[in-house]
């Protein structure tokens, strides 16, 4: 498998920017996470990504060459408005689209039925779109991006909308395909799903990479100083009485410390015992929700210069059907 890469990508819409300059690459087997605010670009990205939108300036690569048409219907691309024919059938719109990626009728057939059992969406395979709830749509839709078996996944808000089950079940197939070194990408808001899926994070602002890695590699170094503890019976000053804190505020239940130099945890749980009884300990580290509120909200006062693409309807992309 080989990685994918949007390389100082600009686009423009009128006067108003989209992309500026944007670059970050995807690593074959590697599950990334593409956030930001409304509007700040993400999936005028992905569009481009996928051969939807041609960029002004920049590139995308896949491996070392440019992405074609050629290289592009090896991707699977699942965008976050519904671009599923509304009345036609699950099934004969999935077997359609292995079709339109060069599948036998056979194998597209198989591959129907391979992946609606997979995502739990058999009984509705008769049924067409319009009849589906917006969660079962969005198992469709799913399903219509990996008909062909991509080589390269781009997803925009592909959790929206669904149970925890269908959660389960769209991040279980988002790790099998990393796992078999397919690159995947996707954006999503919610933010805690995307710390626990994502290899990587790009943090995208008014159209530029604010932020780019995991999260250990976007967590600020002197937060691993700091640790919250929870004494029962200790008084609220206690921290100050410690050689292991360098300082200290109230935080929820307990008090965050700062840790003095050449200190660690375990010196300052031997002291914090002799002040009470320690019921929780723990190092603090922020949240990708965290991490995300203090890269965009300096921005968010800033007068708007950047919008996203127009929505396109999906039938523009694929050739229209009768249904």
């Amino acid at each position: 498998m080989k990685p994918l890469g949007l390389e100082s990508v600009s686009k423009s819409f009128g006067s108003q920017q989209a992309l500026d300059s944007l670059t970050f690459t995807v690593r074959p087997g590697e599950i990334f996470g593409f956030v930001g605010g409304n509007g700040a670009g993400k999936t005028t990205a992905m569009r481009i990504g996928v051969g939807v939108l041609a960029p002004d300036q920049g590139q995308v690569l896949w491996g070392e060459a440019p992405v074609g048409r050629l290289e592009s219907a090896r991707f699977g691309y699942m965008p976050e408005e519904r671009g599923l024919y509304p009345k036609m059938t699950v099934a004969r719109q999935l077997i359609y689209l292995g079709r339109l990626h060069g599948l036998s009728r056979a194998d597209a057939q198989d591959a129907m039925v391979r992946w609606t059992e997979r995502l739990r969406i058999t009984h509705h395979r008769e049924k067409p779109v319009d009849n589906l709830s917006l969660g079962n749509q969005q198992r469709v839709q799913l399903a219509a991006a990996l008909v062909h078996d991509p080589e390269v996944l781009i997803l925009d808000e592909p959790f929206s909308g669904l149970d925890p089950i269908a959660v389960d079940a769209m991040s279980e197939v988002l790790r099998d395909k990393a796992a078999q070194g397919v690159p995947v990408l996707f954006s999503s808001h919610q933010l805690e799903l995307v710390e626990q899926l994502c290899d990587r994070v790009g943090i995208v602002r008014a159209g530029r990479l604010a932020a780019c890695g995991s999260l250990e590699e976007l967590r600020p170094t002197e937060v691993n100083s700091q640790v919250y503890v929870e004494v029962e019976g200790a008084p609220e000053d206690w921290p100050a009485h410690c050689a292991a804190a360098a300082g200290f505020r109230t935080h929820q239940q307990g008090v965050l410390v700062d840790l003095a130099a050449d200190r660690a945890e375990n010196d300052l749980l031997a002291e914090a015992v002799r002040h009470g009884t320690v019921r929780r300990l723990q190092r603090q580290t922020p949240s990708l929700a965290e991490l995300f509120r203090g890269l965009i909200e300096p921005a968010m006062d800033l007068p708007p210069a950047h919008a996203e693409a127009p929505p396109k309807p999906r039938s523009a992309e694929l050739g229209e059907v009768s249904s």
